[in-house]
């Protein structure tokens, strides 16, 4: 049924591949059900950037109210263990950080995490302050472990994420089956110019854990697919608000079943344009 798939398959404590799915209108097919190799999830999750609340001439609080109805929808079709909100969470605003947290994030119907980008000038205690938590941490949910870190100033300049962070972090989480590392801006540039960061230390360490199986991404927000470093694939998002990016906003879906294998599609939320038509 899906004529566009990539599998890439590792070796490390568990078998563990990657699927990557077309991408899909989440809400143009009834209950939003697509068809798995296994019907059990035991992780499923999404994660959206890029809102930009406070950006003046969006409508950032359309964009902001549109995502967390997107994302309970899906929750309540197809159930989400968690939302990751992947950087910018504000435009150049961080007093605004409490607004979108309390009127927004907060009436979520699932558990969620942020991480700074760029444009929310954070950091440790800034993000401490509002959200009870650092600008870099850990989660550990059974045999699946996160790693997400900051990768930016105050000022919005890009900053290489803390490697003996990382480290520290992947090396706890040496004998888990799956790591997913969360960073806002790629610490990659795999054209020349790009707007990403140069951190051949972060890929060198990345690299070095075979059970890191995928790093996840915002800040282009016309990138919504993948990339790859040697056989580690980078995921996109596209965006949710902004003034620029693909035409449509949406958001990230991540699947793990029982046999490891891992499942990734991007929705086009907003519908607009219409990506696929098909009908599953």
């Amino acid at each position: 049924m899906f004529s566009r798939r990539k599998f890439i398959t590792t070796s490390a404590t568990g078998l563990a591949s990657i699927i990557l799915l077309p991408t899909v209108n989440s809400f143009a097919n009834e209950n939003s059900q697509y068809k798995r190799k296994s019907a059990k999830l035991k992780l499923r999750f999404a994660l959206a950037s890029d809102i930009h609340y406070g950006q003046p001439g969006t409508n950032f609080e359309v964009n902001t109210a549109n995502m967390v109805k997107w994302l309970n929808d899906d929750h309540a079709k197809n159930h989400l263990d968690m939302v990751i909100i992947n950087g910018d969470l504000v435009h150049n605003r961080p007093d605004l950080l409490p607004e979108i947290k309390t009127q927004y994030l907060d009436k979520l119907n699932v558990p969620y995490q942020t991480i700074p980008g760029n444009h929310d000038f954070a950091d440790a205690r800034v993000w401490k302050n509002v959200f009870n938590y650092e600008d870099r941490y850990t989660i550990d949910h059974g045999d699946t472990a996160f790693v997400l870190a900051n990768t930016a100033d105050t000022k919005g300049a890009y900053v290489c994420p803390d490697n003996s962070f990382l480290k520290t972090s992947l090396d706890k989480f040496a004998d888990k089956k799956i790591v997913f590392v969360v960073l806002h801006i790629p610490p990659v540039k795999w054209q020349k110019n790009e707007g990403f960061l140069d951190c051949p230390e972060t890929i060198d360490l990345l690299h070095a854990y075979p059970n890191v199986k995928a790093v996840f991404h915002g800040h282009d927000h016309l990138l919504d697919g993948v990339r790859y470093t040697n056989k580690l694939p980078h995921f996109f998002d596209s965006h949710i608000g902004g003034d620029w990016g693909t035409d449509y906003r949406g958001y990230r879906i991540v699947e793990v079943n029982e046999q490891n294998e891992i499942y990734t599609y991007q929705v086009n939320a907003s519908q607009n344009p219409k990506l696929n038509s098909n009908k599953l």
